[in-house]
């Protein structure tokens, strides 16, 4: 099978969404088929374009047998709603304009957000004369709406028409939770149309807990320090300015680390607040190669997954939840719904309400003082996501939608936990 990926996205860039699209090609491609990624130049969160690309027309690569296509797009932070927003349109029409110019596919998937690769992908299906698959891993517009980032009820009307228009032209539809197939159903969408494929951990990288760590540990001030962390995105989604609160209740505990690692829209301001505050046991490190990741990991004790309270993110599971569970490393979660009940169907972490402060000093202060717990825990996630999680059987699982929609076949169901 010959697929044609869509994809704002893609390593070396290290978000959920790069990687997530990274290892399900990968795995696509040991199993005997062709693939294409049409992406940008790498340079997210910050719009700098990394050291060895450029911002080209086209730029050709090829990784783990995937052929990257890199088109031109309008390079900006992640940060700003009318310049992120010109960077996602001029994506979906680079994309557009490079269709046919690639080679011959039998399948065009495409991934949101961003909302508009998403939708490239109907013209780019269009132009190819094959079917479209769209796979959705944010409820957009409904996403941006529960940060604060839009708030023009117009657009977001307009929005919202768009977002239905392309549920009903997709072929079929990709989601990453059951909470998004129930939300696509309320809204007409049939339930046949919709497979669920929810993330998982990409298991030949996060494995058991290494040893050799402790050589970072000592470049980081952390050797013989109890460590609460938290890796990925500083957005206004996850609401990290709790991490500092809970940081200030326990700085009568000189033992006890928070260290946050990545980068985002919100960094710099939560930079300046960690500082405003004089709170010496939070360390903040910048963005890492994902392939260090485990190295971080393993000098951790416990995770900090967070959100924003808010019914939007009632129905999310963040990708870094089955990472953690890997690396057999205790989550403290501070997301409802969904998210919620995988934690506690694991037995892999604690759960506490969003956004509270207190909650969150309390439960790092309950597993600095029980490291059996901490063991059982981890334990329990570690089982639970190599019997669930596995990012190559839900590749698998990807895969045989894409070929029941090539084959004109329909197909319902879901993989991960399901």
């Amino acid at each position: 099978m010959r697929i044609l990926f869509l994809s704002h996205y893609f390593p070396p860039e290290v978000n959920a969404p790069a990687s997530r699209t990274y290892e399900h090609c990968k795995q696509w491609v040991k199993d005997g088929h062709e693939v294409t990624v049409v992406t940008c130049a790498p340079n997210h969160p910050r719009g700098v374009v990394y050291e060895g690309y450029r911002n080209a027309i086209v730029q050709r690569e090829e990784k783990d047998g995937i052929q990257v296509v890199r088109i031109w797009t309008y390079v900006t932070a992640n940060e700003g709603f009318l310049k992120r927003t010109i960077n996602y349109v001029s994506y979906m029409v680079s994309a557009i304009l490079v269709a046919p110019f690639l080679a011959r596919c039998d399948v065009v998937l495409s991934t949101s957000p961003q909302f508009f690769n998403g939708l490239a992908g109907y013209v780019v299906s269009r132009l190819k004369r094959v079917p479209w698959v769209l796979e959705i891993r944010d409820l957009w517009p409904e996403s941006i709406v529960a940060v604060g980032a839009m708030t023009s009820r117009p657009i977001i009307r307009v929005l919202e028409w768009l977002e239905l228009f392309a549920y009903r032209k997709a072929t079929h539809l990709v989601v990453v939770t059951d909470a998004f197939k129930s939300h696509m159903a309320k809204l007409g969408i049939p339930t046949e149309k919709v497979t669920v494929i929810k993330n998982g951990a990409d298991l030949s990288l996060y494995q058991r807990p290494a040893h050799g760590h402790e050589k970072l540990a000592k470049e980081l001030g952390l050797d013989g320090k109890f460590v609460a962390s938290y890796f990925g995105t500083h957005g206004m989604a996850h609401h990290l300015e709790t991490i500092l609160e809970a940081a200030d209740l326990l700085r009568d505990h000189p033992d006890i680390m928070f260290l946050l690692v990545g980068d985002g829209a919100e960094r710099k301001r939560l930079v300046e607040m960690r500082d405003a505050m004089n709170l010496p046991n939070v360390l903040m490190s910048p963005q890492q190669p994902k392939a260090r990741m485990p190295e971080f990991w393993s000098l951790s004790d416990v995770s900090l997954v967070l959100l924003k309270k808010s019914n939007l993110f009632k129905t999310v599971l963040p990708s870094k939840i089955f990472e953690s569970l890997a690396m057999e490393k205790p989550i403290i979660l501070g997301v409802e719904g969904e998210s919620a009940e995988l934690v506690r169907e694991s037995g892999g972490g604690v759960c506490i309400t969003p956004e509270d402060a207190k909650e969150l000093a309390a439960q790092v202060l309950t597993l600095y003082g029980d490291p059996v717990l901490r063991r059982k825990l981890g334990s329990s996630g570690r089982a639970y996501v190599l019997e669930h999680f596995d990012r190559a059987k839900l590749a698998r699982a990807y895969l045989q939608v894409l070929s029941a929609v090539v084959g004109g076949g329909g197909r319902q169901g879901s993989a991960g936990g399901s």
